[in-house]
C-alpha cells in the first residue's frame, strides 16, 4: 500500500487525530477530498480516469511514473484520482456507483474484496499475462481484481528508542508498551485493516478480549498510513504497524537500518493489492489495458523502489536494500467477510 517516500514529518495536534479516529469512511470520501488529477488532459474517446490512493498517486509513488509509460505506449491519457486511502477509494466508487466517474480502482486488497464484490462497483476481467501471478496470490478466479503487488503486515521497531522490542502480538499489550504503538484506523487505512485481520487470525473469537488489552498501548489510531508513519518516523512513538518492507526504503534512501521489521512466530498476515475494472465504466478499452500494462515487466519494475512492495511478477530482480525486509516464517489468513465483521466491533472497544 505505501509509496514511503515523502511521507510527513510534522507533529500533528491531538485534537486533529482524535478527531480523525471518529471520522466515518463514508464522510472523508463523500468529500472529494484531494481530488487532483495527476494527468488532466486527453478528451474524452482516449482519457482513462483511474481512483488510487495518496501514496500511489503522490510524486514520489509509482503513479506518475506508471501513468508517463502507459501514455506512450498506448497513446491513452490517464487522469489519476486520489481518494484518500484504499479504503476511501473503494467508497467513493460505492457512492458513484449509479454513474461511475473512474474507469480503473486501484489498491482493492484481499481485506476488501468481499466487500467491494457485494457493493457490485467491479467487472470481471482476467488479464491475458494473469499467468504471472502465483496462485496464492490470486483474489478470486472470475478476476474480480488484478493483483500487482503484496507485502507482510508488520510491527516497526525505532531501534534507536531505547526499549525492548516486543517478541509477538501479544507482548504488545505489556505495560511496557503504553503509549507507544501508532496503529491506523480500519474504517479508512487497509493496513489498519491489515492489522484488525491480523489479531483475527491469531485470537479468533477472543480478538475483542486482545483489544481491550491492548486498548492502553495505542497511542493513536491514525486515519491513514502516511500520517500514522509520518508520526513514527517523527519519533512520536517507537512502534508502528506498517510492512517488513518498510526498512528497505530506510535501507535505500536514508541509508539507515535503524528501523526494524520485527518477525513475530505466530505468523503474519499478508496485504494483496490489487486493481479492477469499475462496472459501467465509460472505458472499458482502455481500463483493460492499464490493467493489462500493470502486469509487464516494464510497469512491475516501477513498484520495488517507488512502492516499497513486492511485484507479483518473479522476474523482477529486487534491489539489494530488500535484504533488509524480512520475510515471514509463516502466513495467516483470514476471510475477508470476517475483518469486515469485526471492525465496528473494534472501533466500539477504543471509543469506551
Amino acid at each position: 500500500m505505501p509509496a514511503e517516500g515523502m511521507m510527513t514529518k510534522s507533529r500533528l495536534l491531538s485534537f486533529f487525530l482524535i478527531l480523525s479516529f471518529f471520522i466515518s469512511l463514508s464522510a472523508v470520501c463523500a468529500s472529494g477530498k484531494n481530488d487532483k488529477p495527476a494527468n488532466a488532459s486527453g478528451t474524452a474517446s482516449n482519457e482513462l480516469v483511474v481512483y488510487a490512493y495518496d501514496s500511489f498517486t503522490a510524486d514520489w509513488g509509482p503513479g506518475p511514473e506508471l501513468v508517463k509509460r502507459f501514455e506512450a505506449k498506448t497513446g491513452y491519457k490517464v487522469t489519476m484520482i486520489s481518494c484518500g486511502d484504499a479504503a476511501q477509494v473503494l467508497s467513493r466508487a460505492v457512492l458513484e456507483k449509479k454513474a461511475p466517474a473512474s474507469d480503473v480502482l486501484v489498491g482493492i486488497d484481499n481485506n476488501l474484496i468481499d466487500t467491494a464484490r457485494k457493493e457490485d462497483v467491479l467487472a470481471p476481467y482476467k488479464p491475458a499475462t494473469s499467468s504471472i501471478v502465483s496462485k496464492d496470490l490470486v483474489l478470486a478466479n472470475d478476476w474480480l481484481l488484478t493483483p500487482y503487488d503484496w507485502g507482510y503486515f508488520a510491527m516497526i521497531f525505532d531501534s534507536a528508542s531505547g526499549i525492548t522490542p516486543p517478541a509477538s502480538l501479544e507482548d504488545l499489550t505489556k505495560p511496557e508498551y503504553a503509549k507507544k504503538i501508532i496503529l491506523m484506523d480500519p474504517r479508512t487505512s487497509t493496513p489498519g485493516t491489515g492489522f484488525l485481520a491480523w489479531t483475527l487470525a491469531v485470537y479468533g473469537k477472543n480478538y475483542t478480549d486482545y483489544w481491550t488489552r491492548l486498548k492502553g498501548n495505542i497511542l493513536t489510531m491514525a486515519p491513514g498510513w502516511d500520517t500514522g508513519y509520518g508520526l513514527f518516523t517523527s519519533g512520536e512513538a517507537p512502534l508502528v504497524i506498517s510492512y517488513t518492507t518498510s526498512p528497505a526504503y530506510h535501507v535505500e534512501n536514508d541509508k539507515t537500518d535503524r528501523y526494524k521489521a520485527l518477525i513475530f512466530p505466530e505468523g503474519h498476515t499478508a496485504q494483496i493489492e490489487g486493481l479492477g475494472l469499475v462496472n459501467g465504466a465509460k472505458n472499458p478499452k482502455a481500463a483493460k489495458a492499464f490493467i493489462d500494462f500493470m502486469l509487464t515487466d516494464e510497469a512491475q519494475s516501477v513498484l520495488p523502489l517507488t512502492q516499497w512492495m513486492y511485484p507479483v511478477s518473479k522476474t523482477i530482480k529486487l534491489p539489494d536494500s530488500y535484504k533488509a525486509a524480512p520475510m515471514a516464517s509463516k502466513t495467516l489468513t483470514v476471510p475477508s467477510a470476517d475483518v469486515a465483521a469485526a471492525v465496528d466491533t473494534v472501533i466500539s472497544i477504543l471509543a469506551k
